[in-house]
């Protein structure tokens, strides 16, 4: 395919580190977005060696920073499809204290729904403006089937898989797609923290009998911004080993 650019957020670790890899090895340029581990950035962009195109940093858990963002990369060369990765998860009760439970409600949806919220109204506005563009959402699974301890996040993974399916929806006839991937259990830093406990129980509810990698929700990712998938407009592809039907 010719040469296209693409924004991934949260690149420097997990899910966007292959996703970045994989994309790259697609042929893509990746603008590389990070917010704290700047040295994990530069590592990975160094990997992706002439397929880098520039290392970002942004604070999402400021909506206006996101803006910026998006400004900055397509400031530094026309970009194609933006993949909004970067999230974050705070476990909180939901009879938690206010202060304890309105920190972490602010925090996750600002980085989990109002930066990418703000990233694609960014970004549709440029696509608009060339009859194209492409955008995948990360979600998650319990964004479709809630978890305990988690309703905050939940719901602002939820806010972002009906954001998907409705722009679908709306900017069909503009030449941009929008889709998403909805991960369960994936083998990640963040994912491992405090869960070595919980190991079995976790894989005893999955058939596949393992966790997702992270290339599995790359390898899904780098389908759905190919033409091929182009008819797949509005979908939220489930990535969780058999482990929820909905």
């Amino acid at each position: 395919m010719a040469v296209k650019r693409v924004l991934v957020t949260g690149a420097s670790r997990g899910i966007g580190r292959a996703i970045a890899l994989k994309l790259a090895a697609d042929g893509w340029q990746v603008a590389v977005h990070f917010n704290s581990a700047k040295s994990d950035a530069e590592s990975l962009a160094v990997e992706l060696g002439e397929h880098a195109s520039g290392i970002y940093s942004a604070n999402l858990a400021d909506p206006a920073q996101a803006t910026q963002l998006w400004k900055t990369v397509a400031h530094d060369g026309e970009v194609h499809a933006l993949v909004n990765n970067a999230g974050i998860y705070i476990p909180v009760s939901f009879t938690a204290g206010e202060e304890e439970f309105e920190s972490a409600r602010k925090a996750m949806f600002a980085v989990n729904f109002e930066s990418p919220l703000a990233l694609i109204r960014a970004a549709v506005g440029d696509f608009q403006h060339v009859g194209a563009g492409n955008i995948v959402n990360v979600a998650s699974r319990v964004g479709f089937r809630g978890e305990a301890n988690a309703s905050m996040y939940a719901a602002s993974k939820a806010a972002l898989i009906n954001l998907t399916r409705s722009l679908a929806v709306e900017l069909a006839t503009t030449g941009i797609t929008i889709s998403g991937i909805a991960p369960g259990w994936v083998d990640t830093s963040m994912a491992r923290d405090g869960m070595q406990d919980r190991l079995p129980s976790i894989l005893e509810t999955i058939p596949l009998g393992r966790m997702a990698s992270p290339e599995d929700c790359a390898e899904v990712t780098a389908f759905l911004l190919k033409p091929e998938a182009k008819y797949l407009s509005g979908v939220v592809v489930d990535i969780n080993g058999a482990s929820y039907f909905h």
